[in-house]
């Protein structure tokens, strides 16, 4: 099981940001913000908690199918790290293996990275295991029925006189937009995903907008929902509930970014923000990651 990985406390902040930057250098004023934004979620992302949780929950569902199987847990930007994770596997006698990345919608600038690395990993671990890789997943019928009940869940978080004045914004972690020249799927597979759960949901305002796009001097793909917030409340919206299925757990992109950042930014402009619960160890949750491991098993 692969994710991205978070600092263990504010004093790992520089070391993890330069793996993410790949060493490139960068100011105390950059460092200084990220330990802004996680100090204000106490510190910390749960992102590995969360992760280690859906592992356990995912392992004791294949063992409940009859799979003698054990789930590793490999982080790509910090501890623990992909490259441990799969010598681990190696020095247990592990000859086959299948590996799934915690976010449901393929991207090679993403989750194609991730096979990268366990591939490398392998080898550097001098013993053969044979992969296979879960590249997409979001279409398993257990994750729309678990996205669709978490959309349903914010809803009612609104009164019933506001229910139908409600706009839902589906959103994902945004990526350079040279993407789309290259033919990557990212983007078609998030808007499919968010039109399936709008389907399901039957007659609702909505729409997709991207997040959290980094400053890299590059294009990201948008719209960006700090621009789209202060746009629907010119349009009259008043209420908007915030579906970011692009992640699958609490962590600082959730916590922060739409909690703190977008909530701020809608609250100048008159707006009541809610937001769906994460999906964290949502059992039909697990039953979708363990629906998609069971397809390459068998």
């Amino acid at each position: 099981m692969l994710a991205y990985g978070s600092p263990d406390s504010l004093d790992d902040m520089e070391a993890y940001l330069s793996d993410i930057r790949g060493g490139r250098p960068m100011s105390r004023e950059f460092v200084a913000e990220f330990r802004r934004r996680y100090a204000q979620i106490g510190g910390r992302s749960p992102l590995s908690e969360n992760t280690f949780e859906q592992a356990a929950c995912a392992e004791r569902a294949l063992r409940g199918r009859g799979h003698d199987a054990r789930v590793y847990v490999g982080m790509r930007h910090w501890s623990p790290w992909i490259r441990d994770a799969v010598g681990q596997m190696s020095g247990d006698g592990v000859e086959e293996a299948v590996a799934i990345v915690m976010a449901p919608h393929y991207s090679r600038l993403s989750t194609g990275r991730y096979r990268e690395a366990v591939d490398e990993s392998a080898r550097d671990a001098g013993r053969r295991i044979q992969f296979s890789f879960v590249d997409s997943w979001w279409r398993q019928p257990a994750m729309l029925r678990a996205q669709e009940a978490h959309v349903r869940a914010g809803l009612a978080l609104f009164s019933s006189e506001d229910r139908n004045a409600v706009k839902i914004v589906f959103t994902a972690h945004s990526l350079p937009e040279r993407l789309l020249k290259m033919g990557d799927p990212y983007d078609d597979e998030l808007k499919g995903n968010a039109s399936a759960i709008a389907e399901r949901l039957g007659d609702v305002d909505w729409m997709f907008s991207y997040q959290s796009a980094a400053h890299t001097g590059e294009p990201w793909l948008g719209p960006q929902i700090e621009d789209v917030i202060p746009d629907l409340a010119e349009k009259g919206y008043r209420h908007v509930l915030v579906a970011p299925i692009g992640f699958v757990c609490d962590h600082v992109e959730i916590l922060y970014d739409i909690d703190i950042g977008v909530r701020e930014i809608a609250s100048s402009r008159g707006i009541d923000v809610r937001r769906i619960a994460s999906m964290n160890s949502d059992p039909t949750f697990i039953e979708a990651v363990t629906d998609a491991v069971e397809d390459k098993l068998k």
